[in-house]
């Protein structure tokens, strides 16, 4: 006979949960909210303007990613110890491909803060003339999307490992683990193709619904998961555990 038991990663749970939920709004306050609408494509002289009429917004989305890495940190840890149970090697191996996509990211915010010093100081207009100086942001801008894509892939792997893990657990409904993969995939594809196509700008709508409609919805449905229900697992009623 079987009994219902918590796991002992019950509030492992709980605490990826938050920091799943957590790196969504951090994530989206910062791209969509902040940067979408003060970055305009092919126009310099625009996207300087707006950086420095709204400096503090600007850094406020900076800020707001640095919530969002150390959660991702977090999040790595609680999620091994979340699945540990239901194999060691390969709850490691997503906690380090995350661990890898946070460093990137992290790394990559320099192609932020340059433009804010490039903007800021007089001394970058003399040494570069003006056009040149708006330009400069503006590909440094650019190039941090493409920094982001290349630590996409390393949380693609991640994310595809979590939902082969979440499969196979009885912690949660399989369609969470099939959702995740789903997402991973999208993550992957979106990052090759703007390696690969000379003219992935073309089809860069398209290929952000292919990321962004998928991972949003299983991202989110995981989160929500992790704080609402937390697992529980079927437990051998003598409390053996499973190999």
């Amino acid at each position: 006979m079987k009994r219902k038991t918590k796991t002992p990663g019950q509030s492992y749970a709980r605490v990826a949960g938050v920091g799943y939920l957590a790196i969504i709004v951090c994530g989206m306050y910062a791209e969509f909210f902040v940067r979408s609408g003060l970055i305009v494509s092919g126009d310099p002289a625009g996207t300087a303007a707006n950086i420095t009429a709204s400096e503090l917004l600007f850094r406020s989305a900076l800020a707001s990613e640095f919530v969002m890495l150390t959660a991702d940190v977090v999040v790595a840890l609680a999620l091994y110890m979340v699945f540990r149970a239901v194999s060691e090697g390969l709850a490691l191996l997503a906690a380090f491909f995350r661990l890898a996509h946070a460093a990137i990211v992290g790394v990559n915010l320099l192609n932020v803060y340059v433009p804010l010093l490039l903007l800021g100081d007089a001394e970058y207009v003399a040494a570069l003339g003006e056009g040149p100086r708006q330009t400069l942001v503006l590909l440094l801008l650019q190039a941090h999307g493409y920094g982001y894509a290349i630590g996409l892939v390393f949380f693609g792997v991640s994310c595809a490992l979590l939902g082969h893990l979440t499969v196979r657990s009885r912690y949660m409904p399989r369609a969470l683990g099939i959702m995740l993969m789903v997402a991973a995939a999208g993550y992957l594809v979106d990052s090759l193709a703007r390696t690969l196509l000379t003219n992935y700008s073309e089809y860069e709508t398209v290929f952000g619904l292919i990321v962004l409609l998928p991972a949003f919805i299983a991202e989110l449905s995981f989160g929500l998961w992790l704080v609402s229900k937390g697992i529980t697992e079927e437990a051998p009623a003598e409390g053996g555990r499973r190999t």
